[in-house]
């Protein structure tokens, strides 16, 4: 296909990857009134972010053999179209039981669209522009959360809680109908050698085995695993986190925390998916692991700094800093999935890392950063005691898999090119 419709392509994903993280983050943006008017404990409203990413870790199962199975434009489609009409019954909601169910079933339609959505560009790019395709993708994720918080916590302070909700359905269902439009390729089409195929065989317990076997994988896997408990816990919490530690309003804090979030994700998903991608084409024996390495280690010393600054002055842009440290994995690690496993069972691979990774990672992160907070009075204290430690292991956990790295990806190459029809 043109390299222009690659693009095109590239750019519908991105614009629902914004949505994503729009609908995601308008609900940490707006705790504080929802927490006061139902009365909720930290824990509780933790417990909302928690009951997304739970049913968003285990959603990832059908929706990621389907799209190994089935048409993965449609498997996006759906997805975009479920947690559209979620977002719009969250505001709709009367009581915290109505609450928890919107939040979860906004889980079901998120989980459909990255395993497939992924795969699907995996085949519209070839491996030396993998990191920096994926990059790009992640710029949706951060001007996403840039807008769920600043303009949540706006239209909140302004016009109620409820509709910055209601305001974000309708772009969700129209980008529903843009990938339903979008040209399914055939899998294998971006790889240098080997079979192109529409259609994959049945995903197996077996072949998910074979997944898991491969070391590479077990790494990232591992390592996004500790940082997700990171990210998710942090984010939830930050505006609240704000409004408490510096005495900000609900609007103000929302935006602030978009603004860091945002800057620091572009900054370092799009320089990670850069320099990642300048490793592979020199051929070095790890591209991408190294890059989020360094990330972890850096953002462990930066997110602790800032979380002891005194003043907002000195805690923005220790924090900016840190955030941008934690993101250089975004674009090389989500390249590291498409680059082992083989391009008919891409997205079960994406499947499996989501369902461990969010199972074990921030499926609880806000709630138990909000029980911690609750035991020791003090939400600073709690996200001290939890976030660079866990960090510092993200890193450990990736280095398990630095001599593994380019040897994983010549073995899935090999295979795929060996292969007289699709494995």
């Amino acid at each position: 296909m043109p390299r222009g419709y690659a693009r095109y392509v590239l750019g519908v994903m991105v614009g629902i990857n914004f949505l994503n993280y729009l609908d995601r983050y308008i609900l940490p943006a707006v705790a504080s009134r929802i927490q006061a008017e139902f009365h909720l404990s930290d824990s509780e409203v933790g417990l909302l972010g928690s009951a997304f990413l739970l049913v968003y870790a285990v959603g990832t199962i059908p929706f990621g053999i389907w799209a190994d199975r089935g048409v993965r434009k449609t498997v996006v489609g759906v997805g975009v179209t479920i947690w559209s009409l979620a977002t719009l019954f969250t505001g709709l909601a009367r009581n915290y039981l109505q609450l928890f169910a919107a939040r979860a079933v906004l889980g079901i339609g998120e989980a459909s669209y990255y395993p497939a959505g992924t795969a699907l560009l995996g085949d519209y790019v070839k491996k030396e522009g993998r990191g920096r395709a994926m990059s790009i993708w992640a710029a949706g994720t951060a001007v996403g959360i840039a807008v769920g918080f600043a303009g949540g916590g706006i239209i909140a302070s302004r016009l109620g809680w409820r509709v910055a909700f209601y305001l974000t359905a309708i772009p969700g269902l129209i980008f529903a109908l843009l990938a339903f439009g979008i040209r399914e390729p055939r899998r294998g089409a971006a790889e240098e050698r080997g079979p192109t195929t529409r259609t994959a065989g049945e995903v197996t317990a077996g072949a998910v085995m074979n997944l898991l076997r491969i070391p590479t994988l077990r790494a990232t896997i591992a390592a996004e695993t500790a940082l997700f408990f990171v990210l998710g816990g942090a984010a939830f919490w930050l505006p609240t986190y704000l409004s408490r530690q510096y005495g900000l309003g609900t609007g103000a804090a929302g935006t602030l925390a978009g603004g860091v979030l945002v800057l620091g994700l572009l900054a370092g998903s799009l320089v990670g998916g850069s320099v990642a991608d300048r490793l592979t084409r020199r051929r070095a024996a790890a591209s991408n692991l190294p890059v989020g390495i360094a990330g972890f280690v850096a953002g462990a010393v930066l997110v602790a700094l800032a979380l002891l600054m005194p003043n907002l002055i000195l805690f923005v842009p220790m924090f900016l800093l840190g955030s941008g440290a934690l993101y250089l994995y975004n674009g090389p690690y989500t390249a590291i999935k498409q680059n082992v496993a083989l391009p008919t069972i891409r997205a079960t691979a994406v499947t499996i890392s989501l369902l461990i990774e969010h199972l074990l990672g921030d499926s609880y992160a806000p709630f138990a950063i909000g029980r911690l907070s609750d035991a020791v009075h003090s939400l600073r204290l709690a996200l001290l005691i939890l976030l660079p430690p866990l960090l510092l292991l993200a890193a450990f956990f990736a280095s398990l898999g630095l001599r593994h790295e380019d040897r994983d990806g010549r073995a899935m190459e090999a295979r795929w090119a060996a292969a007289t029809e699709a494995p």
